[in-house]
């Protein structure tokens, strides 16, 4: 009777119970399709509202090397979102930057040779009182002031002793980020070792962030990125800087993070530091993928153009070396060579009206200012003066390469240059007594990616090709673009060991054809000396235009982050601050509290789990 009775209850309050699940299965696949359809006509409607402007998206990515992008070849690991997005937009094969990461940041956001703004030499070290100075006019200002709305995420790099010439006072409406040249992965930390100084760097706009602490830096940004995308006002155009700290080192006690879920993947690489270089950039090819996806849901990506490129050469060698290859070419990040200098690029929008092609023009970081400005159809203003040139037209219509004239580098601390005109290259002195004048980037490649075998299969399947929804692009354009971006440097062993080739930068300058010769094997100065004579008058003339270097080679006691409670932030102006006083005691405050707050939220979820399983079961 009692089991009968147990047996019929539990009949009963399973079959109330299974009712009330479909009533909340169907409730919730009702209320999906209505948010579905909602989001649809939100969508309709952000396309009719949006700026006639276009979106502006820089994805600048940090230290990558020219072959660490599998459009160009390789098959030791693929980037397949980044290589979509190539092969949908352009890609720009002869794509050039300066050496190093600050005079790079300063010529894309100013269109001026570093030599025009004083930022010539070297990088801003932390504790080094200087900066790109405040009179430069630059990128967001401009676009600022033509109605967009504009964002930092990630990394500065161009000085913040002076608290003005932080993002937030030089044209960013948000900065979320930090200041440095580099941070950990995981705890946002700089830590300069030689000095014994360390402090957190990151921020949101103007506040430390200590809460961060523990998610990795690429995921960071990239939730930012899609954040700022998601909540962005669709009536005014959209200008974001994606300034990633992938794939540059970390600290140096540390310096190759990576998330292991990464590093399983490339097990196969033999070599621990390019196995987890690998793993950083597959994070951020994922990263790119979530990016496009966001611009694509939030309705804006067919109004938008989306840059994407490294600031300068990978190093494979020496300090800060990521194992990152420039692979065929000479030469590495600070170095005066085609690896140092030429970036891997691309630029994709709908607004292209020739796209899915290899562009051989050359082109320059100082060319972004204008050439973006000229497809929002902004004026800029004479009275900057920048060097670069109004690109748009050339790219967006695929017409035959113009020649160029670039200066390159121009130390004269360092004492060396590196300038072209059209395919000529002259180089005259090297960084580092010419420890990076070989071809660094030439590591075996007999580990191949597993995936490669269905390398256009990868491409056409993700998520950037999905989110672009292009149809043309096929196994056979993707096999022919990639083919033609791949660059091959055949030696003749015969010719390159002939002692008037030979090329010792430290002991005379050196001439190479670009054109034939893309590798820098062969030089060619004692054959054409009226060539060299001719280039090396243009280089003096543009050393009678340069500015003083804006370099403080020196550190300053007072940008200590212990005086600031633990924090990287500006010191001009604190001279008379303790470590004990305001500042030092509102920073560990701060710390204290959001460490504080981390606590209680843990806490308060914890309660609310434990009050609903208590009531519900």
């Amino acid at each position: 009777m009692n089991h009968h009775h147990y047996k019929y209850s539990y009949t009963s309050w399973r079959g109330r119970h299974l009712w009330l699940l479909h009533l909340l299965l169907v409730v919730g696949i009702s209320s999906q399709v209505v948010r579905g359809v909602q989001a649809f006509q939100q969508r309709q409607q952000q396309s009719q509202r949006q700026s006639d402007k276009p979106n502006i998206v820089i994805i600048l990515i940090d230290d990558m090397g020219f072959n660490d992008v599998s459009f160009h070849g390789s098959n030791q690991f693929l980037t397949p979102n980044i290589d979509a997005l190539a092969y949908n937009g352009i890609i720009l094969n002869k794509h050039y930057v300066p050496n190093l990461c600050t005079p790079s940041r300063a010529s894309l956001l100013t269109g001026k040779y570093p030599i025009h703004t004083g930022m010539q030499h070297y990088v801003i070290i932390n504790n080094e009182p200087w900066g790109l100075p405040l009179e430069e006019h630059l990128m967001p200002e401009i676009f600022r002031d033509a109605g967009y709305s504009t964002n930092l995420v990630g990394k500065w790099h161009l000085g913040f002793y002076d608290k003005e010439m932080t993002p937030n006072y030089r044209g960013f409406d948000h900065h979320y980020g930090y200041y440095s040249g580099y941070i950990g992965y995981y705890d946002h930390t700089m830590n300069m070792l030689q000095v014994n100084i360390s402090g957190l760097d990151f921020r949101n706009d103007l506040h430390p962030m200590p809460e961060a602490d523990g998610i990795y830096a690429t995921d960071l940004f990239t939730h930012e990125a899609v954040r700022i995308i998601e909540d962005h006002d669709i009536d005014r155009p959209l200008f974001l800087l994606m300034s990633h700290l992938a794939v540059h080192t970390g600290n140096e006690d540390n310096p190759m993070e990576v998330m292991e879920e990464d590093l399983e993947k490339y097990q196969y690489i033999s070599d621990p530091k390019r196995r987890a270089y690998a793993a950083m950039v597959s994070r951020l090819d994922q990263s790119v993928g979530q990016t496009i996806t966001a611009l694509k849901d939030k309705g804006i990506l067919n109004n938008t153009i989306v840059l994407l490129y490294s600031d300068n050469g990978a190093p494979t060698v020496g300090i800060h070396s990521n194992a990152g290859s420039n692979h065929p070419f000479r030469g590495q990040k600070e170095s005066p060579w085609e690896g140092g200098i030429r970036s891997a690029g691309l630029i994709w929008s709908p607004l292209l009206k020739q796209q899915s092609y290899v562009s051989n023009q050359v082109a320059h970081a100082i060319d972004w200012l204008p050439t973006l400005a000229s497809a929002a159809g902004i004026e800029i203003p004479n009275h900057l003066q920048i060097d670069g040139v109004d690109l748009w037209s050339s790219l967006s219509e695929g017409h035959e390469p113009q020649p160029r004239t670039l200066l390159h580098v121009l130390d004269d601390v360092f004492g060396y240059s590196s300038y072209m005109r059209d395919n000529l290259k002259y180089i005259n002195g090297s960084s580092f007594a010419g420890q990076y004048d070989s071809w660094l980037g030439d590591i075996a490649f007999e580990e191949t990616d597993p995936l490669a075998n269905f390398y256009e299969q990868e491409i056409l399947a993700s998520p950037v090709h999905s989110a672009l929804g292009n149809s043309h692009l096929s196994i056979e354009l993707i096999q022919r673009l990639r083919t033609e971006a791949t660059h091959n440097c055949p030696v003749n062993s015969e010719d390159y060991n002939q002692e008037i080739y030979q090329c010792e930068p430290l002991k005379a300058p050196c001439l190479f054809n670009l054109a034939k010769d893309p590798c820098e094997r062969y030089n060619l100065a004692k054959l054409y000396p009226l060539q060299v004579q001719f280039l090396a008058q243009e280089v003096e003339e543009l050393k009678r235009q340069t500015r003083a270097s804006a370099r403080v080679p020196f550190g300053d006691p007072l940008a200590n982050p212990q005086r600031f409670g633990g924090v990287w932030q500006w010191w001009k102006g604190t001279e008379n601050l303790h470590s004990d006083d305001d500042a030092g005691s509102k920073g560990n405050s701060l710390i204290a509290w959001n460490g504080a707050r981390r606590q209680l939220l843990g806490l308060s979820v914890i309660l609310s789990l434990w009050h609903f399983i208590a009531n519900y079961f």
